[in-house]
């Protein structure tokens, strides 16, 4: 990028981090851990916290969190992500 007029950035959709984790990755983290010290059970929330983020890295896998999502989206019953459930075929032409 030395000698080039115009330089792109290599890192521009990086995720924002928290320490070393992403957002849910640290969220993984730090709710067990808060249930654990609240209740007085820190070593096992210690340990679901470890769990927590293991988990979660593992079934990212390299993809982005929205991946995550779109599979509660498609799997979970309707309404239980707080998005609406695809309307029905028959009656596409209303939905717009």
């Amino acid at each position: 990028m030395a000698g080039d007029k115009y330089g792109i950035p290599s890192h521009l959709d990086d995720p924002e981090l928290i320490g070393l984790w992403t957002l849910d990755e640290f969220l993984a983290m730090v709710i067990p851990f808060t249930w654990g010290i609240l209740f007085q059970h820190i070593l096992i929330g210690l340990i679901l916290a470890v769990a927590g983020w293991w988990g979660l890295r593992k079934a990212k896998a390299g993809r982005t969190a929205s991946w995550l999502l779109h599979l509660a989206y498609w799997h979970l019953p309707a309404g239980f992500t707080g998005m609406r459930a695809t309307p029905p075929s028959y009656l596409r032409l209303m939905a717009g």
